[in-house]
């Protein structure tokens, strides 16, 4: 694994701690299921802006999915991407911290990936993670079929040329719903030396997507880096989120909620906000800042207001 950053820092650190870390995850989070931006939700996040409060959207994206979606003056001051590979700041998208899978551990995983006859794709390494070659193992598969021709520009048949293939961000499987809890047994028996996360395909909404990234690297892993360079406290950080994928940034907040729309797994550990649709993220920051600050939080950014912003489409 090797792990890059910029300058060992970010660009802006505050004089004083900020007020706060906020995290939300995007589609099927902040995103609504029409590709949209909720007024309610974006105002809720002007307002943690206003009290010094720092925010985050932690995504599964590459960077170039998510600067193609973004609305303009999006409130926010990081990104977090590809599932903590990689880190920006927003606006602007300086790149603070990147990691990547070496020629090795790519081979051995593709190994793997190969015998256990999965269909898969091979993300070249940040900024570049848009850009993949894939392996297909089966027959059919038209999840994986559609992410292909979704990235028609970006992709490419990956044969036996992994040695000229370089350094990748991540690889990921696409299984059938059907295949999916003996695939992930078996990616995690055989691949304990790399972080493995299971993702609700974002295209079908019912296939698994078991996405490889190098050991160490998650959502929660690059905010408790983040937090630590702004002097954040762990206290002082709220989580929102919506699927697998973010069940470690869930676990690793002082303070989380997941959508309504979440799988029943996770509303069954986690308080329970409104979904994606019903502005779930303006009332977790309501809620949260009814705990953190009563006296200057406002009841107006909770509700939710049929106004959006923004289209998009997740990789």
């Amino acid at each position: 694994m090797a792990i890059i950053l910029t300058n060992g820092s970010i660009a802006s650190t505050p004089i004083r701690p900020p007020a706060g870390l906020f995290i939300t995850d995007l589609d099927g989070t902040l995103l609504r299921s029409d590709r949209t931006f909720a007024a309610a939700d974006l105002a809720g996040l002007r307002r943690l802006g206003e009290l010094g409060v720092m925010r985050v959207v932690a995504t599964g994206r590459s960077i170039f999915s998510f600067e193609s979606i973004q609305p303009a003056g999006l409130p926010i001051d990081y990104v977090i991407f590809s599932s903590g590979a990689g880190i920006a700041e927003h606006p602007g998208g300086r790149i603070l911290r990147s990691a990547s899978l070496e020629t090795d551990e790519i081979r051995h995983a593709v190994g793997i990936l190969r015998a256990l006859r999965l269909d898969f794709m091979v993300q070249r390494s940040i900024p570049d993670s848009h850009i993949f070659g894939y392996v297909s193992g089966s027959d059919a598969n038209p999840d994986f079929e559609a992410r292909i021709s979704l990235y028609r520009r970006f992709a490419f048949p990956l044969h036996d040329d992994i040695d000229r293939f370089g350094p990748a961000t991540q690889l990921v499987a696409i299984v059938p719903p059907e295949q999916a809890p003996a695939a992930l047994a078996a990616v995690h028996r055989l691949l304990k030396g790399l972080t493995i996360i299971r993702t609700t395909s974002p295209l079908d909404g019912r296939s698994t997507w078991i996405e490889l990234f190098p050991a160490g690297i998650s959502k929660s892993r690059t905010t408790e880096w983040l937090a630590a360079q702004l002097g954040v406290s762990r206290t002082r950080t709220l989580s929102v989120g919506n699927d697998f994928n973010d069940l470690d940034l869930l676990e690793w907040a002082q303070t989380r909620f997941v959508m309504a729309n979440a799988p029943v797994e996770l509303r069954d550990r986690f308080p329970t906000v409104a979904s994606n649709d019903g502005c779930g993220v303006a009332e977790a920051i309501a809620r949260w800042m009814e705990v953190v600050a009563p006296s200057r939080s406002s009841s107006n950014f909770g509700r939710c207001c049929p106004t959006a912003t923004g289209m998009a489409r997740r990789s």
